[in-house]
């Protein structure tokens, strides 16, 4: 199976649960918190509806039972990984050019998205048990669509430092997670990876095809 962007949470649901139905999983441009999720560095959507969950345990009016183990587990783990994601998504919207979205007006109907759907779905997979291949984009070319003057070099400059520091450790962890795994950087491509540098990724594909049990 081949996936890219976030269907590698699909890929790792089934690297997971079922390996034994696949020969091979390749991620293109797939890895990320939703596809590994890696501890020391969390995951803001995780952590997010993780963290809810456990605030609503101690509200008063609905708490039941020893409430201790959720404060303690909140103030050593859950409040320390949530501060570091906050950190990340300050750090994401100073370097993107969209900032964040604006808010719904008063009375307006909540609509629940496809992808917040996915969202909201995150499991935390941290073991993926098939043979894989993950080609991925390291630093990405939005640096690359800057101006070509001094100021967009600047900030292309430090938009590649801060994908080499945020995802790269993404990349890492899974590494680390799934040593057997092939890993594959391509330096400045699209996240359409299979767009942007076609050739390789063939390649590469094929490459672990031919590695697989036939």
């Amino acid at each position: 199976l081949i996936g890219h962007c976030i269907a590698g949470e699909e890929l790792s649901y089934i690297g997971s649960r079922h390996p034994e139905k696949v020969a091979g999983l390749v991620y293109l441009d797939a890895v990320a918190g939703y596809s590994f999720y890696d501890p020391v560095h969390g995951d803001f959507f995780m952590d997010l509806f993780e963290l809810e969950k456990k605030l609503t345990q101690l509200d008063p009016r609905t708490a039941a039972g020893d409430v201790k183990p959720i404060v303690e587990e909140l103030e050593q783990v859950s409040m320390p990984r949530f501060e570091g994601d906050l950190r990340w998504m300050e750090k994401h919207f100073e370097m993107s050019s969209a900032g964040p979205a604006p808010p719904p007006p008063p009375g307006a109907r909540r609509e629940v998205s496809p992808g917040n759907a996915i969202l909201a779905g995150e499991e935390k997979f941290t073991a993926i048990h098939a043979p894989v291949l993950a080609i991925c984009a390291l630093p990405h070319e939005v640096g690359r669509q800057l101006p070509d003057d001094e100021a967009g070099r600047a900030k292309a400059k430090l938009w590649d430092a801060w994908e080499e520091e945020r995802i790269g450790a993404e990349i890492k962890a899974f590494e680390a997670g799934v040593p057997s795994a092939r890993v594959v950087r391509i330096p400045h491509a699209s996240h359409f990876i299979y767009r942007s540098n076609e050739a390789e990724v063939l390649r590469e594909v094929s490459a672990f095809i031919a590695t697989l049990p036939q």
